[in-house]
C-alpha cells in the first residue's frame, strides 16, 4: 500500500516501521503479517498498516497511528487496530427482524406486535375511508384501536390480486366463470367488497381463501357438464321380405 500524498508524511514517523509492528504483535502476536504501507493523517500523525493473518479476517490489516511532539524525536504509539481494507470479508450488513420478516416466518407461539409508526395502521377515531370500519369505530366502547389505513388497504389489495386468488393464473384462465358469478363466493365487507370476497366451496383449491371477483376454477356453481351424446340408433336392413305376411 503506497504512502498517501493526502497530508505531509512526517520522516521520523514513516522510518517507524520497527515501533509501529512491536505495536502490532502486542495486540496481535504472530497474527500481524507484512508491512503493507503508511498514510499521512495530519501534521506529525501518520498510520503504518501491516497485513492481518487472522483466521476469517481476509483482507483486513492492523492499523497503528503514530505520533510525536513538536521539535521531538520521540515517537509515540496512540492507537491499534484492526480495520477492513478495500477487499476485506465483511459480514453482511445487519438488518432489523422487522425487515427481514417474510409472509409465512409465523410459526406457531410466535408474537408479531405491530410497530406504533405502521403506516399500513391509522387510530380507529380518524377517517379511514372505509364505511363499515367507520360505522363501528365511533360508536362509543365498540371501536377498535387501529384500522388498516388507505396505503393498507392499497398494498392488501396489490398482494391479493396478483397472488393464487387473482385473475393472472392458470386455473383462473381455464375456468368455466368468474368468481364473482358463482354461488360460493362470499363477498367481504368494507371498501374492497367490490373487488374481493372469500371462497366458501370445499372442493375449490381456494376454499376459505380471498379470491378476487374476475379469478375462477373448474368448481364454479354454474359449471354445465354437456350431456353425452345420445348414440346413433341401431342400422336397418331391407331385404324386401315382408315381416307380417310371412
Amino acid at each position: 500500500m503506497p504512502t498517501t500524498t493526502a497530508a505531509r508524511s512526517d520522516a521520523t514517523l514513516a522510518a517507524a516501521v520497527d515501533v509501529a509492528e512491536a505495536a502490532a504483535r502486542a495486540e496481535g502476536g504472530d497474527r500481524v503479517g507484512e508491512h503493507l504501507g503508511s498514510r499521512a493523517d495530519g501534521e506529525r500523525v501518520l498510520t503504518h498498516f501491516f497485513a492481518a493473518t487472522l483466521p476469517g479476517y481476509s483482507g483486513w490489516r492492523w492499523a497503528v497511528t503514530l505520533a510525536r511532539a513538536s521539535r521531538s524525536r520521540t515517537v509515540t504509539v496512540d492507537e491499534v487496530v484492526l480495520l477492513p481494507g478495500d477487499d476485506a470479508l465483511l459480514a453482511p450488513e445487519w438488518v432489523p427482524w422487522s425487515e427481514r420478516l417474510r409472509p409465512g416466518d409465523l410459526g406457531v407461539g410466535d408474537l408479531l406486535p405491530a410497530r406504533t409508526d405502521d403506516e399500513r395502521l391509522v387510530p380507529a377515531y380518524l377517517l379511514s375511508d372505509d364505511p363499515a370500519v367507520g360505522s363501528v369505530a365511533f360508536e362509543l366502547g365498540l371501536g377498535r384501536v387501529r384500522v388498516m389505513s388507505r396505503l393498507g388497504r392499497d398494498e392488501a389489495t396489490e398482494r391479493w390480486y396478483a397472488g393464487d386468488g387473482g385473475p393472472d393464473t392458470a386455473m383462473a384462465a381455464h375456468a368455466p366463470g368468474r368468481c364473482g358469478t358463482c354461488g360460493f363466493y362470499l363477498p367481504i365487507e368494507g371498501s374492497l367488497r367490490a373487488i374481493f370476497g372469500v371462497c366458501g366451496n370445499a372442493y375449490s383449491p381456494r376454499d376459505g381463501g380471498v379470491v378476487s371477483a374476475d379469478a375462477g376454477c373448474g368448481a364454479h356453481s354454474e359449471a354445465a357438464v354437456e350431456p353425452a351424446a345420445a348414440p346413433p340408433p341401431p342400422p336397418t336392413y331391407d331385404d324386401g321380405v315382408d315381416i307380417e305376411r310371412a
